[in-house]
């Protein structure tokens, strides 16, 4: 379902940038966040589970537990961003499934979340930004998480997203640093997003498979992965495959094979790259993991893809999952991060 009336309007075009490739550049990021760390609540408290140290998806925290009830701790994310379609109802759905992933990303589920609304009131109709919130509450009732309000200021960029509240067990997290060598590597949505969504925003061409695949819950394939017994994953956005699987390497001290001729694209996907509609998103990406990366024979259309920003992608998980390709494996740690093979 779409919004009941198509809008002249072209929301893409009242942002700099589309989805999650109007990130901070990765490296700019760690070098900003370099040396922060939480405050300490006590001393010997051990209740963060997951922090800042590893780049990891979601904050996680231990709650007390009582005797005999089962452990439990809390996920807490946000995510927002710029519009990257220009129909403000998928728009509202994408950016909605895309902050529930990060809880999922960590193997937990979501419980309750906010809206996080900017708008150019003075620009846009509320009419456009009811659409929006419509969507994320769809969204929101396909997971089974309430929506309970939110915050809204006035901006000249529109922009939106979720402030996420999820639950997990604790002995059974699924995060970035507790990857093992001799482990295979699924992908569970194909990559490809970042440039159609550019030939999107540049040509107004509506690309039914990114709409899809963008607003397509990670809650299965999250719920598959602890099913297999896997203990380490990430979702793939802003910083691309090559730049979430450095990441995911480095915090677990190993070095990660990627198979390209296994990785999925989306239909359209290299004819976008070919055609030009590269983000500079995706070009920063490139540049990020260059030091850390063979790239082995791979072209430039290759490595592009393989960095491509995407907005609400899959989970790369460190084990087999059901109906996933397998991409790579992980092997001891080597001289890079990340090969291609």
């Amino acid at each position: 379902m779409h919004s009941p009336t198509r809008t002249p309007l072209r929301l893409t075009r009242f942002a700099h940038g589309g989805g999650c490739a109007c990130k901070i550049p990765p490296g700019e990021l760690e070098d900003v966040l370099a040396g922060l760390t939480g405050p300490v609540l006590a001393v010997g408290d051990t209740s963060l589970l997951v922090g800042l140290a590893t780049g990891d998806d979601a904050a996680v925290v231990a709650l007390p537990g009582e005797s005999g009830a089962a452990p439990r701790a809390v996920v807490s994310t946000a995510d927002f961003f710029t519009p990257v379609v220009d129909d403000p109802y998928d728009w509202g759905r994408i950016a909605a499934a895309n902050a529930l992933s990060d809880v999922y990303a960590m193997g937990g589920w979501p419980i309750v979340a906010v809206n996080l609304l900017a708008w150019p009131r003075d620009v846009l109709p509320f009419e456009l930004a009811r659409e929006v919130l419509r969507g994320g509450l769809e969204i929101a009732a396909e997971a089974g998480c309430h929506v309970g309000g939110g915050h809204s200021v006035d901006d000249p960029e529109p922009k939106y997203g979720m402030a996420v509240t999820g639950l997990a067990d604790p002995d059974r997290l699924l995060r970035n640093d507790t990857g093992r060598p001799g482990v295979p590597l699924s992908l569970t949505k194909p990559l490809g997003l970042g440039v159609l969504n550019n030939r999107h925003k540049a040509t107004g061409e509506r690309f039914e498979q990114a709409v899809a695949t963008m607003t397509a819950l990670n809650r299965d394939a999250s719920a598959a992965a602890l099913a297999a017994g896997a203990v380490c994953a990430t979702d793939v956005t802003g910083f691309g495959l090559l730049g979430h699987l450095h990441k995911l390497a480095r915090a677990s001290g190993v070095t990660a094979v990627l198979d390209t001729a296994a990785v999925p694209y989306l239909d359209g996907a290299r004819e976008a790259v070919r055609d030009g509609y590269v983000s500079g998103g995706t070009r920063r990406n490139l540049d990020w993991v260059t030091p850390f990366t063979d790239f082995g024979a791979a072209d430039d259309d290759t490595r592009l893809l393989l960095a491509d920003a995407q907005t609400s992608g899959g989970l790369l998980v460190a084990g087999e999952v059901p109906g996933a390709p397998v991409v790579g494996e992980l092997v001891p740690e080597g001289t890079h991060s990340v090969v291609l093979r």
